[in-house]
């Protein structure tokens, strides 16, 4: 069991960063393989990133490859979205999600643990 708590999120301008983080307590943060997922009003909450347990493997959606950066601080029970060039596209909800696996996890039904959101909103 694991609980997580994004914070990070606010109003930019396009072409503007953010940062998001998510910190987990509750059980043993390196066991766990970590994941963004976001979701627009409206839509259907898609993939963003994930990170392998120790930080080895990463992967992105399209979308995002290029612009965002997931990373994750063991000691610090921390997750990361590094967030650059954002765009009109990325206003979201972006949600932390958890899964006790030492591979990397790509869709949201193999998370079992998910955070409650921090809204993201870009403005052009």
């Amino acid at each position: 069991q694991v609980q997580l708590v994004e914070s990070g999120g606010g109003l930019v301008q396009a072409g503007a960063s953010l940062r998001l983080s998510c910190t987990a307590s509750g059980d043993i943060f390196s066991h766990y393989a970590m994941a963004w997922f976001r979701q627009a009003p409206g839509k259907e909450r898609e993939f963003v990133a994930t990170i392998s347990y120790n930080g080895g493997r990463t992967s992105y959606a399209d979308s995002v490859k290029g612009r965002f950066t997931i990373s994750r601080d063991n000691a610090k029970n921390t997750v990361y979205l590094q967030m650059n060039s954002l765009k009109s596209e990325d206003t979201a909800v972006y949600y932390c999600a958890a899964t006790r696996s030492y591979t990397i996890v790509l869709n949201s039904a193999g998370y079992l643990f998910w955070g409650q959101g921090t809204q993201v909103t870009v403005s052009s």
